[in-house]
């Protein structure tokens, strides 16, 4: 998901400061939370990255890049060991999708926690708009606000209006503060069923470029992918134009209406979780037990590693307590 989660206008100001991004360079599907629905397929069914993600926590395994593949693969089996908790030195599905779910709720736990220390001004029970106006938006300095050329100052309204939206999206008491479940549902929306209709507002925004109500198949894939220099479309864009005329588009008409976007991003009684064990199994599972051996999980390294990613994994360290 490529992520649904939360971009403030703080990073939005940061990157137009600090260093603008390339034009042209494909984004990915930029929405998506970290372990969405959108964000699970990718290419030819799977995305890669995802399952680097939803196996081993965005934060969690960052010592990977500083290991030697055998150091690696020596923390991965050390994972594994935690995974089985029934001790019969085989990962079945529950167990995998339990510690799949582990990730997602230590990712949206410890950024929270960090969210709402960072926001709550006051340090009382809630965090009030303008608390998080003046810890988000204000801390640029004015002269740096005089630079943003005319495109970016519409930008920077659009952040604060959405921001506004999924504000009161999330104020489920309706007093226009955010206490620290709201505060969750502000940042991962994802997680909550009342914060669907804002994900998908959100979704329209950022994928329906001529802004008439739909998603096209060439907007959806240009949401992910824009050739660069006469670059050759890879086989997982073909893949993503096929998996658009056959499941997204449910009725046939050619585009994504709401519903057919809601049904994409965030799909109604859908368990990530489990999907994602199954998959991985699916991918590892030599003698088709239904079950996963150390060997087998350790054989499949890239598929549950990656020596590529860089942005996951302190699992191996600081997960004793699961």
């Amino acid at each position: 998901m490529k992520t649904i989660v939360h971009l403030s206008l703080a990073c939005f100001l940061i990157g137009i400061v600090a260093a603008k991004p390339a034009e042209n360079q494909p984004n990915g599907n930029n929405r998506g939370h970290k372990l969405s629905h959108a964000d699970h397929f990718h290419g030819d069914g799977h995305n890669a990255d995802y399952d680097h993600d939803a196996f081993l926590g965005e934060e969690e395994a960052r010592t990977f890049q500083d290991l030697s593949p055998e150091e690696s693969k020596a923390r991965l089996g050390e994972i594994v060991d935690k995974i089985d908790t029934n001790n019969d030195e085989k990962v079945d599905v529950n167990e995998l999708k339990l510690w799949v779910e582990n990730q997602q709720k230590t990712y949206v736990f410890k950024d929270v926690d960090t969210q709402w220390t960072g926001h709550n001004v006051d340090g009382d029970d809630k965090i009030t708009f303008d608390e998080y106006n003046k810890t988000s938006y204000s801390g640029l300095p004015e002269e740096e606000l005089l630079k943003l050329d005319e495109a970016e100052q519409i930008d920077f309204k659009q952040m604060i209006r959405r921001d506004k939206r999924r504000w009161k999206a999330a104020d489920k008491d309706g007093d226009g503060n955010l206490n620290k479940e709201e505060l969750t549902a502000f940042l991962h929306p994802e997680e909550f069923d009342h914060m669907r209709e804002v994900v998908i507002d959100e979704t329209m925004e950022d994928v329906d470029k001529n802004q008439d109500g739909s998603v096209s198949l060439e907007e959806y894939i240009g949401d992910m992918f824009v050739a660069q220099n006469g670059e050759k479309e890879p086989d997982w864009v073909k893949t993503e134009r096929e998996q658009f005329s056959t499941h997204r588009d449910k009725n046939k008409d050619g585009k994504m209406d709401r519903n057919e976007i809601g049904d994409w991003i965030m799909p109604r009684d859908y368990d990530h979780a489990e999907a994602e064990a199954k998959h991985l199994i699916h991918e590892s599972d030599k003698d088709k037990d239904e079950k996963l051996t150390k060997q087998e999980i350790l054989d499949q390294y890239d598929l549950f590693v990656g020596s590529q990613v860089t942005d996951f994994g302190e699992a191996l360290i600081k997960h004793d307590e699961f």
